[in-house]
């Protein structure tokens, strides 16, 4: 995967320092699905986005299940994610922030393969 323009990626180390954890806890939350991660330029890197109030979002795991459930890899749930969507009127994880989570889930669960 590539940097999505005006997206801000956060590497390993720049999580251990946002959410007060070691790394082995930052990688437990990817492993978990707490959190996506894309390998850009051979480093892990989670979308600022994914972090709200100084933890992960509440919200993304559950989308995440969702999401692999209807056949999405995690690079085309990242790219889902990132990208607007045209039924939400924008990007997946801004109608998250939003509070739209049933809304969300719902356009993903119809995207299924």
């Amino acid at each position: 995967m590539t940097e999505t323009p005006g997206i801000n990626w956060l590497t390993i180390p720049d999580l251990t320092e946002m959410l007060g954890l070691k790394v082995s806890q930052v990688r437990r939350l990817i492993e978990d699905r707490a959190l996506l991660a894309s390998r850009i330029d051979g480093v892990w890197k989670v979308p600022e986005q994914f972090i709200v109030n100084g933890e992960p979002m509440h919200e993304l795991r559950g989308t995440l299940m969702v999401l692999a459930d209807s056949g999405f890899t995690n690079e085309e749930a990242m790219n889902w994610l990132l990208s607007e969507e045209a039924s939400l009127g924008t990007s997946p994880i801004a109608a998250l922030q939003a509070g739209r989570k049933a809304e969300v889930r719902r356009v993903a669960q119809a995207l299924g393969f």
